[in-house]
């Protein structure tokens, strides 16, 4: 008896401690799609353009990808749970300081900046913690399948729940929301366990994390000048891939010359583990590129309020929610290579039915197909994806391996929202959504292509 209660407390503090990881997981996928069913509210109150309000989607992105390995790195010096409740503090402030802003430079600055170090320092712990406290492949896929979906739900029904709050309050308690939600994971959080002691004397390559933070928001910021100035984006895109190819000689010297580099070129060597970063890479631009250029078409071209443009989102909540929540079951039964092939051949097959179907309805309902179908692929794809990454590696490689895999998935983010919101307000026309989704599918196409080399076996 005495044992059974022990078991039911052990069950039950690890149950809160993986909804604290997955509500962490949540609020940061919701704080990078709600802001898209925002776009008319913020830029009247702020007085702003939907390019304002795309840039700060974007650098939110951005500043995520740009330093999630760095944040990776911290947790083997610092500790996972540390990084994990100091990332949820500075997330909590700058939401707090987002709700207040009084213009766009603060939005930014709260938004932007200050959530954006909160989730880079947040979300590493995520991935570490799930992958040492799950360590069979099925609980793995348990854990993770929980933690994706509510990751997919947060992306996918941000505009939804930013739709419904926005218009029954403000789009400032949006931001009020997301600390409510911080102070909640707080509490859960007393009873996370760090499985491994942080390493005090582990050193830290602050001009690596300087030149990979400065190249990809070169990269960035030039694909966002694409629709202003040609010239400028060549020039950005340019110096971006200069700073990254400085940033990569400067991990090789510090190899050779016996020091820890802030990412190891031995992490590329997997070649598992590289397509496996592909597919998450393509699939979270996939799925912001998606979302933001639905979400943009249907409040500036066909002139939906907030709540209009959540509502037919619901689509591809339910389709991600259901397909993610069956992510065990789906690993028990076939192959991760084989679930991320059929979800990107659905996910693909969704953006067409959205380009042929917008194209001859004008009704709402012609956008729930394609929504269903790309939120029915993700789900089936995102858990296999990362696991296939985080499996790769041993234990003591997990806080470099989570931090790579997080920025590569989250740069994927900032590319869909930079990309296709390039091509889209462009235009702002049928013809423009029509050129950004089909962008997004041949992307996909690449996606499937790495899909279809992983191996065969059962992993």
């Amino acid at each position: 008896m005495i044992e059974t209660a022990a078991e039911g407390q052990r069950a039950a503090g690890q149950g809160r401690v993986l909804a604290a990881l997955a509500l962490a997981q949540f609020i940061c996928s919701f704080a990078g799609s709600n802001m898209n069913v925002m776009i008319n509210d913020i830029s009247r109150d702020l007085d702003t353009t939907v390019q304002g309000v795309q840039v700060a989607i974007t650098v939110f992105l951005l500043v995520m990808a740009a330093l999630m390995i760095p944040g990776g790195k911290l947790t083997d010096r610092y500790g996972r749970k540390r990084c994990f409740m100091t990332g949820l503090v500075v997330y909590a402030i700058g939401a707090l300081l987002s709700a207040a802003a009084p213009g766009l430079g603060v939005l930014i600055l709260g938004n932007s900046i200050l959530e954006g170090i909160g989730t880079a320092l947040l979300i590493p712990p995520v991935y570490i913690l799930t992958t040492l406290l799950y360590p069979d492949v099925t609980s793995r896929a348990r854990a993770f399948g929980v933690i994706m979906a509510l990751g997919g739900v947060g992306a996918a029904a941000g505009p939804l729940i930013g739709g419904l709050i926005t218009t029954g309050i403000s789009w400032r308690a949006a931001f009020v929301f997301q600390a409510l939600v911080i102070a909640v994971i707080v509490a859960l959080s007393r009873h996370i366990e760090d499985p491994l002691p942080p390493d005090p004397t582990r050193s830290f390559d602050t001009t690596g994390a300087i030149l990979s933070a400065a190249g990809l928001v070169l990269v960035v910021m030039g694909i966002l000048a694409a629709d202003n100035n040609v010239w400028l984006m060549v020039a950005l895109l340019v110096l971006g891939v200069l700073v990254l190819w400085w940033f990569f000689r400067h991990v090789r010297a510090e190899e050779a010359a016996g020091k820890e580099p802030l990412l190891s070129l031995s992490l590329f060597r997997n070649r598992t583990s590289n397509l496996g970063l592909i597919t998450q890479n393509v699939q979270w631009l996939m799925l912001l590129g998606s979302s933001f250029t639905v979400a943009a078409y249907l409040q500036v071209v066909r002139h939906y309020d907030a709540i209009q443009t959540g509502v037919v989102f619901t689509a591809a909540t339910l389709g991600l929610l259901v397909s993610s929540l069956s992510a065990e079951r789906l690993a028990e039964r076939r192959p991760q290579r084989t679930l991320i092939m059929t979800g990107f051949v659905v996910s693909i097959a969704g953006v067409v039915v959205l380009i042929a179907l917008v194209a001859a309805f004008s009704s709402a309902w012609a956008f729930v197909p394609g929504l269903l179908l790309i939120g029915l692929g993700m789900g089936v794809m995102l858990t296999p994806s990362v696991n296939v990454v985080q499996s790769s590696f041993p234990e003591d490689r997990q806080g470099e391996i989570s931090g790579l895999s997080r920025s590569v998935s989250n740069l994927g983010s900032s590319f869909g929202t930079a990309i296709a919101g390039t091509i889209l307000v462009s235009g702002l026309t049928k013809g423009a959504y029509a050129a950004a989704m089909t962008t997004l599918a041949v992307i996909g196409l690449a996606g499937l292509a790495a899909a279809f080399r992983l191996p065969r076996r059962r992993t």
